[in-house]
């Protein structure tokens, strides 16, 4: 059971950048520079793959995975792509309601 009182650490972009530059210049697996740095092995694998893909020196199995550059553009693409939804909804919506104010009391009659 997680620690609720426990906050998560956010790391800039700078210091990821600095992480990963250390394993891939020192030679250093990421257990030993995430114990050396005092975060989590996974992250920094996380980080370290992602700077790989950024670099196009990816191995097969990342093949077809998106940098972050297209991660970013296709995060901003999905909220506009919520807020067109919402919008149409409401216009729909309006519409029916503007509709149904426009018809007489009998019907089309």
């Amino acid at each position: 059971m997680t620690n609720p009182t426990k906050t998560r650490r956010r790391f800039t972009e700078q210091q990821k950048l600095e992480a990963v530059a250390l394993c891939m210049q020192e030679g250093l697996s990421c257990n030993a520079v995430a114990q050396r740095l005092g975060l989590h092995s996974s992250s920094l694998a996380r980080w370290l793959r992602q700077s790989r893909i950024d670099q196009g020196s990816t191995s097969p199995r990342d093949q077809g995975l998106l940098t972050s550059e297209e991660r970013s553009e296709l995060n901003r693409l999905r909220k506009e792509n919520r807020e067109l939804r919402r919008e149409k909804d409401f216009f729909r919506l309006a519409a029916a309601h503007f509709a149904k104010e426009q018809l007489s009391p009998k019907g089309f009659a």
